[in-house]
């Protein structure tokens, strides 16, 4: 596997109609019940405001910032998962705008977004200095962008989930932190979906950029924005009663979620 964005957006493409129908289905169980929540509790207020979201694959957490009054626009490379994301839109109008395109050529003009997210795709870009760039360049002064990514601390390339007899996670054993990835595929589905389900479809083949979080927090800030406030959500002891499948999120942070902004003095 190359490191070029259009290798990136072509396993996208392979992995888009398996991850809508299992994400649908309701198998993406650590969004739902873990990272999408705490990313919406640390969401300003975005009533009324106009915001991007970049890489909004089939469109789900669009449709929720779309629900809490913001007024969307969402891109991502795959023509699928667009596809997905305009049916649902036809199918219970949001007023969102949803276009295929690169996160690294934003087709926006300077200053036409309030805000911007990216949940959980910044870590699938290899090109991530242009993106950082372009989300700037396309918010307003004093404009804000929130992400999440797999925590680049504990999403290493030796990674092993230690359990108890008890069949719980009370640990993990990392490794190769300072190993930077770079289009590196690893194989996957969600370990929620049952057996039936799984053999349905092909593994996901998801490209791998990790960086230290040094790397990430540098380049954010190289690019011009400022760090505001930072989260790291650990299922409480009710979500896990609800969804056992994360328990083992509460033994190290799975995610890592960012807020930053463009300065209000343009420069």
């Amino acid at each position: 596997m190359g490191n070029s964005e259009r290798e990136a957006g072509a396993c996208w493409e392979g992995n888009a109609e398996a991850w809508t129908h299992l994400a649908r289905a309701g198998y993406d169980v650590y969004r739902d019940h873990l990272n999408t929540p705490a990313f919406l509790d640390m969401l300003p207020d975005v009533k009324g405001r106009t915001g991007l979201d970049v890489g909004c694959g089939e469109g789900h957490n669009t449709r929720l910032l779309a629900k809490q009054g913001a007024q969307m626009t969402a891109l991502d490379i795959s023509p699928t998962f667009i596809r997905y994301a305009r049916e649902e839109e036809e199918r219970a109008p949001l007023g969102i705008r949803f276009l295929e395109g690169s996160a690294t050529e934003l087709p926006f003009p300077n200053g036409a977004f309030d805000f911007a997210v990216a949940m959980m795709s910044l870590m699938d870009m290899p090109e991530i200095e242009k993106v950082f760039a372009e989300v700037r360049r396309v918010l307003i002064p004093g404009g804000f962008f929130q992400f999440s990514i797999l925590h680049p601390c504990f999403d290493t390339p030796h990674r092993k989930n230690l359990r108890g007899d008890d069949g719980l996670t009370y640990a993990y054993e990392i490794g190769g932190y300072f190993r930077e990835r770079q289009g590196e595929i690893l194989e996957w589905t969600f370990s929620a979906a049952p057996p039936e389900e799984k053999a349905r479809f092909p593994r996901f083949r998801v490209p791998q950029y990790t960086r230290m979080l040094s790397s990430w927090v540098n380049t954010l800030l190289d690019a011009g924005f400022t760090v505001e406030r930072l989260g790291e959500p650990c299922p409480s002891d009710e979500t896990v009663r609800a969804c056992p499948h994360v328990q083992d999120a509460q033994a190290v942070a799975y995610f890592l979620h960012v807020r930053a902004r463009k300065p209000a003095s343009f420069c």
